[in-house]
Parts: C-alpha cells; sequence; structure tokens
C-alpha cells in the first residue's frame, strides 16, 4: 500500500536473518515492520500511524524490543556483509573512514549547540563507514562538540560492536593526542589525510574520504524529501 512495504524477498532475508517466528496472531510481523518503516521513513509521529496499520502502541513495542536486542544493528551488519561479499570484498573491513558534519536541527533546544567553525546551530553527526560508505558507527552530539572530544566515544561504539576495523582514515580535525588515545584504548590506528592548500588546483576529492562524504549527502537528500532541513 505504501512504497516503503517490503518486497517479499526483502521480508523474507528479515524474517530468515533476525529467526522471526510466525505463528497465528492478530498483525503478523510483516505488517509490523512496514509500520516501521513507514514511520521511519516519514518521520512522522507514533500516534500519526495511519489506521490501516496496528495500533502506534504496538509497533513501538516491537520497535523497543528490538532495539533492545540490538536486532537492527545485526541486521544491518549482516545486509553489510552480504553485498560486501558480493563485490568479491572480505566479509569484514580492516579499513574505516570518519568525518563529522553538523546540521540544523529544528527547534528542540536540548539538541542544538552551535558550530562556530562551520556557523550551524544544531546537531553534529559522526560516522565511520567502510569503503563503500556502509555504516560502521554512529552518534550524535550537539554541535558545538568538536571531533576530537566526541572520536573517543565514537571508538567505543564501533568497539562495542567488534568492529575488525584496523585503520582509520580521517581529516585534520582528529590531530594531536587522541591518536595515541585511540591507538592504545582500542587499538585502531587513525591516519589523518590532509587536503592541499593549493586552491589553483580547484576541487579534487581525496582518495577514500570522499566516501564519507556521499553517506553524509545521502542523511541530507533523505532529510531534503521530507521538509527537515
Amino acid at each position: 500500500m505504501y512504497p516503503t512495504d517490503l518486497t517479499e524477498s526483502q521480508w523474507q532475508y528479515i524474517k530468515k536473518t533476525m529467526n522471526l517466528k510466525e505463528r497465528k496472531r492478530k498483525y503478523s510481523l510483516l505488517l509490523i515492520w512496514n509500520a516501521l518503516l513507514y514511520v521511519i521513513k516519514t518521520v512522522c509521529q507514533w500516534r500519526m500511524l495511519p489506521n490501516d496499520f496496528p495500533k502506534w502502541q504496538l509497533v513501538y513495542y516491537y520497535y523497543n524490543k528490538w532495539s533492545d536486542a540490538e536486532d537492527f544493528d545485526f541486521l544491518l551488519a549482516q545486509l553489510r556483509e552480504k553485498v560486501r561479499l558480493n563485490k568479491g570484498q572480505n566479509r569484514d573491513p580492516s579499513l574505516g573512514i570518519m568525518d563529522s558534519q553538523s546540521v540544523k536541527w529544528g527547534n528542540n533546544r536540548s539538541l542544538n549547540g552551535f558550530d562556530g567553525n562551520k556557523r550551524v546551530k544544531g546537531i553534529k553527526r559522526h560516522v565511520v563507514v567502510d569503503k563503500n560508505g556502509f555504516l560502521l558507527s554512529i552518534m550524535v552530539t550537539v554541535a558545538n562538540v568538536y571531533d576530537g572530544k566526541a572520536v573517543e566515544l565514537l571508538m567505543r561504539t564501533l568497539s562495542y560492536f567488534l568492529s575488525p576495523v584496523k585503520v582509520i582514515l580521517a581529516d585534520g580535525g582528529y590531530r594531536g593526542e587522541i591518536i595515541d588515545t585511540v591507538k592504545r584504548k582500542f587499538g585502531y590506528l587513525i591516519q589523518v589525510v590532509m587536503r592541499s592548500d593549493d586552491r589553483k588546483m580547484g576541487f579534487k576529492p581525496i582518495h577514500k574520504r570522499w566516501i564519507v562524504e556521499r553517506t553524509f549527502a545521502w542523511f541530507d537528500n533523505d532529510r531534503r524529501k521530507h521538509g527537515k532541513m
């Protein structure tokens, strides 16, 4: 009924990966999943879920249940591995690319900080992706939290999911003592890749680091479609 609804093949993959047991129930788990995807894509309030879905309280119950069990993270990891293998790559990445992006974020004062460098009032998204741009770790802070301060928490998140990444490429915002701290605490080697100061050369994407910019662009395009800028 909605563009966000799962296809049959998508649903079968999710059901098999998450080991979801079908049994007689008032609402199928497929319908619950379609409701979740509708909320995520449209960013509507839970209470404004269309009436042809189950009651929002039930959908929210399953959302909490699967979130607490980290089922969504497990599903994302399985999908990432499947695509990497189809591309002829190793199942797990050994290289990560790290960056942050400050974006405007509504009128919620508790989620608003001011990034003086980018002149943006809102939040800051910190991510680590593999060479395909697939998310490995993500964390959100207020915009005034600088990269060097946030990186330790981001690495803790990456380590929590037992990521096999060995080297992480980053820009100059991650220079300093934090490199040694991350190496000592988590075993990840941060390699800083600097931009050229020669402006006469024009715009030239830095090898591999440009991948994370594509990931941020996907975030932004998705937000623009739903009026969240």
